[in-house]
């Protein structure tokens, strides 16, 4: 069985897999906006845009209000928090590996 925590995850990286998606979060990053704003720089339909919205919902990346005919749309990075403790494990790792490799080949010989 899948913990909530993997699947939660899997949905951040999904989210943030396609370029447009990670663009509109560092539009995000400065204020809320509309997702006209938000679908104004790649030229795409609203409809499109919406698309990028939900997906970015459905990993709790984005939160979506509507206010009359408008949708705002405002960042919450906290799931991002468990993307970078997986992707820091992996820093750690290949940090340790390369300055090992590193100590090797200053000090051929010394094992």
């Amino acid at each position: 069985m899948v913990n909530q925590s993997s699947s939660r995850l899997d949905l951040v990286f999904q989210a943030l897999a396609d370029p447009t998606r990670r663009q509109m979060l560092r539009s995000l990053a400065g204020r809320e906006r509309t997702v006209g704003e938000l679908a104004e720089p790649f030229r795409i339909s609203l409809a499109a845009a919406s698309k990028h919205v939900k997906t970015l919902e459905r990993a709790g990346l984005v939160r979506r209000t509507v206010q009359g005919r408008s949708h705002f749309c405002r960042l919450d990075p906290k799931p991002m928090a468990g993307a970078h403790e997986w992707l820091g494990f992996y820093e750690r790792f290949w940090g340790e590996r390369l300055d090992a490799l590193e100590a090797l080949l200053r000090h051929p010989g010394k094992e």
